[in-house]
C-alpha cells in the first residue's frame, strides 16, 4: 500500500461537477493499493495514516496526529501512486493491484477508517476533480 498523505485546511472532491465529498481542516489521503498487498496489512495501514504526527502542537512542532488534532480525514483512491517509474517516460502498472481487489481494498480501508474518526471518500473508479488547500505545505509519501 502507498499512500499521499497532505495536512489540509479544506479539501473536496468532485465528479461530473458535483461535489461528492468534502472536508474542513485535517488530511487528504490519496491511496493506491500493489499487487503483492495483502488485506490483512489493511487495518494496520489505517492505524499508520491516522497515527501519523504531521499537525503542529503549540510549540510549532509536528508532534500531533490526525486524531490529536480532532480533524477530518478525506480518502481519494489513487491507482497511479502504484505505478512503475522507475525506468522511461512512461509509467507502468504492472505493479498495482488489479482493480476489482483494489476496489474491495478501498471499501474496507475506508470502512475500518470511519470507525475511528470522520471520514469522507471519493469513487473508486471515476474521474474525480480532487481540490485541496495544502496547509504548510505538509505532505508525504507513506508505504505499507
Amino acid at each position: 500500500m502507498i499512500g499521499l498523505i497532505q495536512g489540509v485546511t479544506r479539501a473536496s472532491v468532485e465528479i461530473d461537477l458535483q461535489q461528492v465529498a468534502s472536508i474542513n481542516f485535517g488530511m487528504l489521503l490519496m491511496i493506491g493499493f500493489f499487487r503483492d498487498d495483502e488485506r490483512t496489512q489493511i487495518e494496520r495501514f489505517v492505524d499508520r495514516v491516522i497515527s501519523y504526527r504531521i499537525f503542529r502542537d503549540k510549540n510549532g512542532k509536528t508532534n500531533r496526529s490526525l486524531i490529536d488534532a480532532k480533524g477530518q480525514l478525506l480518502i481519494i483512491p489513487q491507482f497511479t501512486l502504484a505505478a512503475e517509474t522507475s525506468k522511461g517516460n512512461r509509467p507502468s502498472f504492472s505493479s498495482a493491484l488489479e482493480p476489482q481487489t483494489a476496489k474491495l481494498f478501498f471499501r474496507e480501508f475506508v470502512d475500518r477508517a470511519q470507525t475511528k474518526l470522520s471520514v469522507e471518500a471519493g469513487v473508486f473508479g471515476a474521474h474525480m476533480q480532487v481540490h485541496s488547500v495544502n496547509d504548510g505545505p505538509c505532505s508525504f509519501i507513506l508505504t505499507g
